[in-house]
């Protein structure tokens, strides 16, 4: 396999301090670090490229209009993944796509033609904005024939404008909505990812977005988790504690409650002769998250060596899979 080097786009760890977040193993105090095995693969995302119409002031993948780190796959890279569920017998149900914005991919309905015609769920992380309309009536007719098994989750980063387009640029929130609007006057399936305030309580949060939604007319439950995905705020450079084996009873957490142990990522890096397999969404510019070329090869366990297990997955119980 092709030595690894660091990408400039990894979390930067000298934040969180001398020795910490180093040593896949053990922790900076000399604990053994916490890892995650894989149960079974539910939920198999695949990165369509770190391509973006927008660049968020805090997007954790540092997606823009010119970051291609991660190239835009193709269906070549993507039938073979899909064929070794379907040899293998994986139990995987649902099959997600990524990015950047996954509508920027000139591949993408054909990604989803292949993924919907397995028998899979699909779920597609989307800002809703231009690249998604643009699919206009072929992504119309695809989402209506098989609405049941097809998610557009649209991405609004709070239940205000304001907070929003802070956060995506001035006007995206409008522009969301027109996408949104589209979604729902063709009568697809949406749900929504948004994040609550530091200072501001899920319930609230769920009420707030739930009055938006009606004054909206949208038809999204937001007391629904799934319908209503409220992420933890990520903070790349902000210190966060490693997590130690001795940490599953101490925050009464299970192993198997993490994303990785139900899940794995498709990425091609730019320049790389083929796709590989990494352990999240979240960590895919890391190198020691790549873990092989085969779901096969990627079955192990996963060392919790980043600040984004702790942030977003021990500490912050949450999840990319619509389950």
């Amino acid at each position: 396999m092709t030595t690894l080097t660091a990408s400039p786009f990894a979390t930067r760890r000298d934040i969180a301090g001398p020795g910490r977040f180093e040593d896949p193993f053990v922790t900076a105090d000399g604990s053994r670090r916490a890892s995650v095995a894989q149960t079974q693969l539910e939920t198999l995302w695949f990165n369509t490229g770190t391509l973006c119409n927008i660049a968020c002031a805090n997007c954790y993948i540092e997606s823009s209009p010119t970051n291609d780190a991660l190239t835009y796959l193709t269906v070549e890279d993507v039938t073979p993944y899909l064929a070794e569920i379907a040899d293998t017998c994986l139990p995987t149900r649902e099959i997600g796509f990524t990015g950047g914005e996954p509508f920027m991919n000139p591949g993408i309905l054909t990604m989803l033609e292949l993924a919907l015609g397995a028998g899979h769920e699909a779920l597609v992380l989307t800002n809703a904005m231009r690249p998604m309309v643009r699919w206009g009536d072929r992504l119309a007719d695809l989402a209506a024939a098989h609405r049941e098994r097809l998610t557009f989750r649209v991405s609004l980063d709070h239940h205000s404008g304001t907070v929003h387009d802070a956060e995506r640029g001035a006007g995206s929130w409008d522009t969301a909505w027109k996408g949104l609007d589209w979604l729902a006057a063709r009568d697809l399936r949406i749900a929504i990812a948004g994040r609550r305030l530091a200072d501001e309580t899920e319930a609230a949060a769920r009420a707030a977005y739930a009055d938006l939604f009606q004054s909206r007319g949208l038809p999204v439950d937001a007391g629904d988790p799934a319908a209503l995905v409220l992420f933890p705020e990520m903070e790349a450079d902000r210190a966060v504690p490693e997590i130690t084996e001795a940490c599953w009873a101490i925050l009464d957490r299970a192993p198997k409650q993490m994303m990785c142990a139900t899940s794995r990522m498709i990425v091609r890096r730019k320049g790389a002769v083929e796709a590989a397999v990494v352990a999240c969404t979240l960590t895919p510019h890391d190198p020691q998250f790549e873990l092989g070329r085969t779901l096969e090869d990627a079955s192990g366990a996963v060392q919790l060596n980043h600040p984004f297990c702790a942030q977003f997955c021990v500490l912050g119980g949450a999840s990319c899979s619509a389950a």
